[in-house]
């Protein structure tokens, strides 16, 4: 089985990408949330850790080999978990995962079932059946959803900041919280070159 490849992107649909590996292009079928993050890949190299499928009745004798692609090791894992829920098979899956992992295992986690219903595909049955099959086993999987959530709010300035703190050896997620609390202390505060200081001084314990 191929569990990763690396190449140059050459092509990206709604469900899968062109991957140029030496003299030979692979279609790999991709999630919606990873459509997202490589849309701005294409002419790049990158890396897909990969799993393999068979698509087509065992029967019928036209069994299709299909690859499909994750960005990291961790979330074929989840794909596998989640797909293991009876009625999600690899294509529902694949429609349905179009907010990050991280998020959606949250969701589980927690029972929230109206955030499963966002999922392309998934009422409240299958989301209620989701939970039922998969809560308690996802919490690995959960880490960094509420900071996914909290920086899917926040505005171009704040993004800025967070970026130029990060790039200064801040780790996102402290990074994440103390622009979160600079913000609600000084909400006049509206560019990264004023939030920046600010957070540091919080940082040091100077009071703001």
């Amino acid at each position: 089985m191929i569990a990763r490849i690396e190449g140059k992107l050459l092509k990206l649909d709604s469900g899968s990408a062109l991957v140029q590996v030496g003299p030979v292009a692979y279609e790999v079928m991709l999630p919606g949330y990873c459509i997202s993050a490589l849309s701005d890949k294409i002419g790049s190299n990158i890396a897909l850790c990969t799993m393999e499928y068979y698509e087509g009745a065992p029967g019928g004798g036209n069994l299709v080999p299909r690859m499909v692609g994750f960005l990291s090791a961790e979330e074929r894992d989840f794909f596998t978990k989640f797909t293991s829920v009876k009625g999600i098979g690899v294509k529902r899956g694949l429609r349905s995962l179009s907010i990050p992992i991280a998020t959606i295992a949250a969701a589980i986690e927690d029972g929230d079932d109206k955030t499963l219903m966002t999922l392309d595909g998934v009422g409240k049955r299958m989301a209620q059946q989701i939970i039922a099959a998969l809560k308690g086993k996802l919490k690995a999987f959960a880490v960094g959803a509420e900071s996914v959530r909290l920086e899917a709010r926040f505005k171009p300035f704040q993004i800025e900041a967070m970026e130029v703190l990060i790039a200064w050896g801040e780790k996102r997620n402290e990074a994440l919280e103390l622009i979160q609390l600079a913000c609600e202390k000084h909400p006049d505060i509206n560019t990264a070159e004023a939030l920046v200081p600010l957070v540091y001084r919080l940082k040091q314990g100077v009071e703001v």
